[in-house]
């Protein structure tokens, strides 16, 4: 009989980028097979770009450019052989090369105020999902900035850019075949920011000034070029450029000063793209050749109705010469003129300052006075009233806001207790901006009067009020509202801010923090209230609210933790919101109990065991039952997501033993492993045969190993499963070994192999990048050997 024509070689599923050449070829053992090609069932006798080919026993099926249309499942059928194997056509989204490297390499400058638009191209099989991201942050729409995207382009638009746009931006374009990130950077460039303050005096004499100042923070994105610096003398109004420093020197002397003279100094930073604003000292008066120094400030020692008496000590620098006498000054608290209070210099060191107005506040300040000249003033003196001594009206009682509505507040208060006869004359409010230290007098008011209100304020407009009582000795001490007190604001209804960063069910570790933040609104203020189950928090829980959000935070969460979280909102006026959210606790399981064997069937084992303590706190816990049939042999599963505590096999062979394995498993991960110590075995039952000797001289029927089914290559996502087959035939039958890049993977345990009556598997739990690489299966008898290599490429999560 004719001998029949078998595959040495079968088709092998490929995946192609689009445009690229592949091929399909298969090897058969007749030379005179006339070969027909199928695709997706239907018969090829032509196709644009695909060429037949056959040399010899190899047939080949040819593509030049891959494109969209030559996806599919291809067949080739000859003589008594067929096969089929898929292409699978990759299209990852591309852009263009030259624009690529452009944006890769040279960083896109924008100026400040200006808008700015960045347009990708790209191209590949739709949808394709573009992100754009800043500093690892995904971009949204604002009012600045706008992120586009059309079947073949995505657009960033930034409508006025400034220095915080500046960093590096990622875009990211993703279908079903890939992912291209594309990393570019973004500067924006600005005139600098003034030189950092203060301006230092380094030196001041009669003869030159010099200071000292710091580089600005922001350059702006382009270096300092130079320093500006200009003067003012104080009593002028105009300013005098002194002249300019490179940027590597931030300090400046000039001698262009007159003795005993005050100036102001100002510093400005010019780049290429301007000149920033002004840095600017304080008052710097150029010193006398040998005048004293400054005194101490002025000690108070005693008032009256229209007298303070003050006195100081002589300055530590008394200049070259000896001190002649005291020049000294007075000015009313909140002003800024100083004015003399004698025509010549005091010899002594007190005075009486005689002629104050009774009940107003006074600073008085004192200059030593020598044959070079008059010297540095001291600091000021504590202000003091001109009063007698007698004592100030007390603080008025119980002041309060009775009302207020858009544009005004009314206050009220009670008289203060009477003090030694000290009768309240009458009553002084002031008031000042929550922005602001200054206080302004709005009223003074009669002593009958215990009621005022202030009018034109703005809605929202938020202010501090005091007042005090006055007498003929002078004004009382104040009284302040004890917050800030302010027109009254629209009523807002209390609203969660709930947006995609508060998730409605949250899985936490166990030991892991349990941290919630939830951004609210409403006018009043409204109350904040957290609940767990319905019920007050646990001790442990911290929350804080302010400005406008409220968190919820445990340290280290707890089995106990698990539950629904409440955060009400009220207003105090009826009206109220809230949100709930779960919180499920959990933890790798603990491992199973003990396991016990059972042969309820014939050649079968049931394997049960004691439950997981980590059943009672978790849902979705379950089980992994892996088998060996030796002490130091593969374990192989058996079975997997069982969720109970009970598991049959029942391929069981007689007269092997048998080891046994329980995980528990959940999304966290494994537990360690529960094992039987001592193995199981079925004994063989001995059974009698009788053997006749054969008639006829058997055929050797000896043939060497061949692969009915060949490995293919797998593309594998980082951390799931992979598994590996083929068909092996050959007579006796076949040894089979695994090798992954030459290395012989029989005693890794790392690795399950089986070989189920010529189908060989091998499985790879939870890949990582270390198991790319390529594999190969061989199988060898006494006859001869053979051996399939394939190829697993490992692809991130993302």
């Amino acid at each position: 009989s004719v001998p029949r024509c078998y595959l040495n070689k079968q088709l092998a599923t490929m995946r192609v980028m689009k445009g690229d050449p592949a091929e399909l070829s298969c090897t058969v053992s007749k030379d005179n097979v006339t070969g027909t090609w199928f695709k997706d069932g239907l018969k090829l006798t032509s196709m644009d770009g695909v060429v037949f080919e056959k040399n010899g026993l190899v047939h080949k099926l040819i593509i030049n450019k891959v494109g969209d249309i030559h996806a599919g499942k291809y067949r080739f059928e000859g003589g008594d052989v067929k096969t089929e194997a898929s292409i699978f056509v990759e299209d990852p989204p591309q852009v263009d090369k030259v624009l690529l490297k452009n944006l890769s390499s040279v960083p896109t400058v924008a100026k400040a105020g200006e808008g700015l638009k960045l347009r990708i191209p790209f191209e590949g099989r739709g949808p394709i999902r573009a992100t754009w991201l800043k500093d690892r942050m995904e971009l949204g729409d604002d009012t600045r900035i706008r992120v586009d995207k059309t079947d073949t382009c995505t657009t960033l638009s930034i409508s006025s850019c400034d220095r915080r746009d500046c960093g590096d931006y990622k875009v990211r374009l993703k279908n079903d075949s890939g992912v291209l990130e594309i990393n570019l950077k973004l500067e924006v460039i600005d005139k600098p920011q003034p030189p950092a303050g203060p301006i230092k005096i380094v030196e001041s004499s009669a003869d030159n000034i010099t200071i000292q100042w710091k580089p600005p923070k922001d350059d702006g994105g382009k270096p300092v070029q130079r320093y500006l610096v200009e003067r003012q003398q104080v009593g002028r109004n105009d300013w005098e450029t002194l002249g300019e420093t490179p940027r590597s020197c931030t300090s400046f002397t000039t001698s262009k000063v007159e003795e005993e003279m005050s100036y102001y100094f100002r510093v400005r930073a010019i780049n290429a793209e301007g000149v920033s604003d002004v840095l600017e000292s304080g008052e710097v008066k150029a010193a006398g050749k040998a005048s004293p120094g400054a005194p101490d400030p002025p000690e108070i020692i005693s008032a009256s109705r229209d007298t303070i008496t003050i006195s100081w000590k002589a300055p530590r620098k008394t200049g070259t010469s000896q001190i002649m006498g005291y020049i000294v000054q007075k000015r009313k608290k909140g002003t800024v003129t100083w004015l003399p209070v004698t025509n010549v210099p005091v010899k002594d060191k007190k005075l009486k300052v005689t002629s104050l107005k009774k009940g107003v506040q006074y600073e008085f300040r004192v200059a030593a006075v020598n044959a070079a000249g008059t010297g540095q003033p001291s600091d000021p003196s504590e202000p003091s009233f001109a009063r007698d001594p007698s004592k100030s009206p007390g603080q008025v009682q119980d002041l309060k806001v009775s009302s207020s509505d858009s544009t005004s507040v009314t206050l009220t208060w009670n008289k203060p207790e009477v003090q030694d006869g000290n009768d309240v004359k009458g009553y002084e409010v002031e008031m000042r901006p929550c922005n602001s230290l200054s206080w302004t007098k709005c009223f003074t008011l009669p002593a009958e009067s215990t009621s005022c209100r202030v009018q034109g304020l703005q809605a929202t407009q938020k202010l501090f009020l005091r007042v005090r009582a006055l007498s003929d000795s002078g004004p009382g001490e104040a009284a302040e509202l004890e917050a800030c007190a302010g027109a009254a604001a629209a009523v807002v209804s209390p609203r969660l801010l709930i947006d995609d960063t508060v998730k409605s069910f949250l899985v936490i570790k166990a030991g892991n923090p349990i941290r919630v933040k939830i951004p609210f609104e409403g006018s009043p203020e409204p109350v904040v209230t957290w609940l767990k189950d319905g019920l007050s928090l646990p001790s442990r829980a911290a929350v804080n609210t302010e400005d406008g959000s409220t968190q919820l935070l445990l340290r280290a969460a707890q089995f106990s933790d698990s539950g629904t979280y409440t955060v009400e909102l009220g207003n105090g006026l009826g009206k109220k919101e809230t949100f709930s959210f779960q919180v499920q606790i959990t933890d790798i399981p603990q491992p199973p109990g003990a396991i016990r064997l059972e042969e309820n069937v014939p050649n079968t084992v049931t394997v049960t065991w004691d439950p997981s303590a980590s059943e009672q706190w978790e849902k979705n816990l379950y089980y992994t039952v892996l088998k060996r049939e030796s002490q130091k042999g593969l374990w192989h599963v058996l079975g997997d997501l069982i969720y109970n505590n009970k598991f049959t096999f029942t391929k069981v062979v007689p007269g092997r033993d048998y080891y046994f394995r329980v995980l528990a498993k959940n999304d966290l991960g494994a537990s360690d492993p529960s094992e039987t110590v001592q193995p199981w075995r079925i004994w063989k039952t001995k059974a009698e045969y009788q053997v006749k000797a054969p008639k006829y001289r058997a055929v050797n029927q000896n043939q060497p190993p061949r692969f009915l089914v060949p490995l293919k290559p797998h593309v594998v996502v980082m951390g799931s499963e992979c598994h590996m087959s083929c068909a092996v035939g050959g007579h006796p039958p076949p040894k089979i070994t695994w090798y992954k890049d030459g290395r012989d993977l029989s005693r890794d345990p790392n690795y399950f192999c089986t070989n189920d009556f010529g189908v060989c598997s091998l499985v790879l739990l939870g890949v990582t990048k270390q198991d790319e690489g390529e594999y190969m299966v061989e199988a060898s008898n006494e006859v001869g050997h053979a051996f399939s290599k394939a190829f697993i490429a490992i692809r991130g999560n993302s």
